[in-house]
């Protein structure tokens, strides 16, 4: 993409309105736009960044044996008046009564959806277990919408449901899940820590919250940093799910409002991390809550009728843009992580006009075949400097008149501003890995 024609519209000043760093940084590089109060326009460079996270998520489930499907935002009310959540949802649920006074709703989470779905298609325990996801728009009517896509009234969030013949099973498709987030979140490039939950609204008695660690987080945590070291990548494609479960809790992790002093105290000294965290998924095990609320019955290996056990596990994707940005940023600007920057690299054409200048940034630009931000503007080099620390590509190719008759570039990397001139080809090779 060449930013002289990028609807990329960032600002200088600090919008008034932003009152955390992922906020301000969110409008000021010209990732979103607010529209109204808690919901907002993703501009390309901001829906780069969603697409990608959204692409790795998608990976880990399909990995994990889950099935994407598609359900409506907008949902029919007997569904939740059947399960016996209508009522005690509250404000948040915004509801809707549509020209033939059918009361509707928009989706802030789809148990009663996919349950409805599942009892009209499955019959029999040989049809389990079965794990069904998708990613799409919630709505949550927030009393105080803020701090940007951190709170917001509308989100992007993929939540999976599982479904299986007994408690074992559902047990498996819970661990099933939680390695799988783990390696989501060590994909994206972010530290999250699992943390025992409580189950909210959605129900159940086995809940865990999933926590990135960013100094300015909401909640407080403690934690043990033998966390920081575990590679959630390294199981290959048969995981031992036992071993795994076991290992991850029987390491101490907790926010402020589970913190168990006592246990605190047995773990060494040395290993003891408290800090902030932002909450950017979350998985819960709720037995036959849906399945007994909305008879749910299929045919069991005995031949009797039996409900189904579940669960259902989300993840903010649109809040990890934030989470993100509030985990890995600086005073210039954002710093994202490599697997979730909307471009791996920025090229800097730091003399326009200039042959060799233009001719090389061409070239890179070629065989960087779409994961490149060309910075062809006539611009001074300041602020092209400023624009490309602030949109945090995770490299910058610097392209300067001298250099470039020399055959050689700047390279720069944004997470440590180390600069290193190389050769184009080096620099090639840095910025693909």
């Amino acid at each position: 993409m060449y930013l002289s024609r990028a609807f990329i519209p960032t600002i200088k000043e600090i919008p008034s309105e932003a009152q955390i760093a992922s906020h301000r940084l969110m409008l000021r590089a010209g990732l979103v736009r607010q529209t109204s109060a808690g919901i907002y326009a993703w501009l390309p460079l901001g829906l780069r960044v969603l697409r990608n996270i959204e692409r790795i998520v998608r990976e880990e489930q399909n990995a994990a044996g889950a099935q994407e499907v598609l359900m409506p935002t907008i949902q029919p009310a007997e569904l939740w008046k059947e399960s016996g959540r209508y009522d005690d949802y509250g404000k948040e649920m915004l509801r809707i009564v549509d020209r033939h006074e059918r009361e509707m709703l928009y989706g802030p989470t789809n148990e009663e959806m996919i349950t409805d779905l599942f009892r009209q298609s499955v019959k029999s325990y040989r049809d389990l277990p079965i794990n069904l996801y998708h990613i799409q728009w919630k709505f949550r009517d927030e009393v105080r919408p803020r701090f940007g896509v951190m709170r917001g009234r509308e989100f992007l969030m993929k939540d999976a449901y599982s479904f299986d013949a007994d408690h074992a099973g559902a047990v498996r498709s819970y661990r099933a899940m939680m390695l799988a987030y783990m390696r989501t979140f060590q994909r994206l490039g972010l530290k999250a820590i699992p943390m025992v939950a409580d189950t909210g609204p959605i129900g159940g008695d086995l809940s865990h919250e999933f926590i990135v660690l960013a100094p300015t987080g909401e909640s407080q945590v403690y934690y043990d940093a033998s966390f920081e070291g575990v590679d959630y990548l390294a199981g290959g494609n048969s995981p031992d799910l036992d071993k795994f479960f076991a290992d991850i809790t029987s390491r101490y992790a907790a926010t402020d409002e589970k913190h168990d002093t006592a246990k605190w105290a047995e773990v060494p000294e040395a290993s003891r991390r408290e800090g902030r965290g932002i909450e950017v998924g979350h998985i819960f095990y709720f037995g036959t809550k849906y399945t007994k609320a909305m008879n749910v019955q299929i045919t069991g290996s005995d031949g009797k009728l039996f409900h189904p056990e579940m669960g259902s596990y989300g993840i903010g994707v649109s809040r990890l843009v934030g989470a993100a940005i509030e985990a890995s940023h600086d005073d210039a600007g954002i710093i994202w992580p490599d697997a979730i920057a909307p471009f791996k690299a920025a090229i800097l054409n730091l003399k326009n006009g200039d042959a060799a200048c233009d001719g090389l940034c061409l070239d890179l630009y070629g065989k960087l075949d779409g994961e490149a931000l060309y910075d062809d503007r006539a611009d001074r080099a300041g602020v092209k400097f400023n624009d490309a620390d602030l949109m945090g590509h995770p490299w910058q190719i610097i392209v300067g008149p001298r250099g470039a008759a020399a055959g050689k570039v700047e390279l720069k990397r944004r997470a440590t501003g180390e600069r290193a001139e190389v050769s184009p080809e080096d620099a090639l090779s840095k910025v693909l890995g």
